[in-house]
């Protein structure tokens, strides 16, 4: 039985690359297939005991949606769903998408949002990713020297990209221990 739920926020596409990337990595019958986030509701989260939730960052660190001016609605016009969920007993792994040259003030901050959205919610969160090798001056989603998920930098660092979910679905496969 599948346990694992993937939800992404995108609005250029390339979180939902990241996103198959890691379903692709995780291996066949883990997980379901990746969600926009935008195509389900609150009870999407409930059949599921792992969830892996991706979002990029916009601007001076939003989250994806219509206020970041996003084409379609993403985590923005989702975050009201949090005030109603309980995700107790859910072990939740994140990643995020930035970039640290363009935006080296807010690197990641749509990550941190979302950690904080699922920490308030109850969920346990695993799958931390190290600090060192990317140059930014302020992340909302830094904790001590580590990020809360698994951070990608596909504008100014894609060719590391396949090598950092390999070892981040690793880590994670073992955090969750499914």
């Amino acid at each position: 039985m599948v346990s694992v739920g993937i939800f992404f926020g995108t609005d250029t596409g390339s979180t939902r690359k990241v996103a198959k990337l890691i379903h692709k990595q995780l291996g066949e019958g883990v997980a379901d297939k990746p969600v926009n986030i935008n195509r389900c509701d609150a009870s999407a989260f409930e059949k599921y005991d792992y969830l892996i939730l991706g979002t990029p960052t916009y601007g001076e660190g939003l989250l994806p949606g219509l206020a970041a001016e996003c084409n379609e609605e993403s985590w923005e016009e989702f975050r009201p769903n949090f005030d109603e969920l309980d995700l107790s007993g859910k072990t939740v792994a994140l990643f995020g998408l930035g970039d640290q040259v363009n935006y080296p003030d807010e690197f990641v901050d749509g990550l941190g949002e979302l950690y904080d959205l699922v920490v308030e919610a109850g969920a346990e969160v695993v799958g931390r990713w190290p600090s060192m090798g990317y140059e930014f001056n302020d992340s909302t989603a830094l904790e001590e020297d580590e990020f809360v998920g698994l951070v990608i930098d596909k504008d100014n660092q894609a060719s590391l990209t396949d090598e950092r979910i390999a070892h981040w679905v690793e880590k994670i496969k073992s955090e969750m221990s499914f």
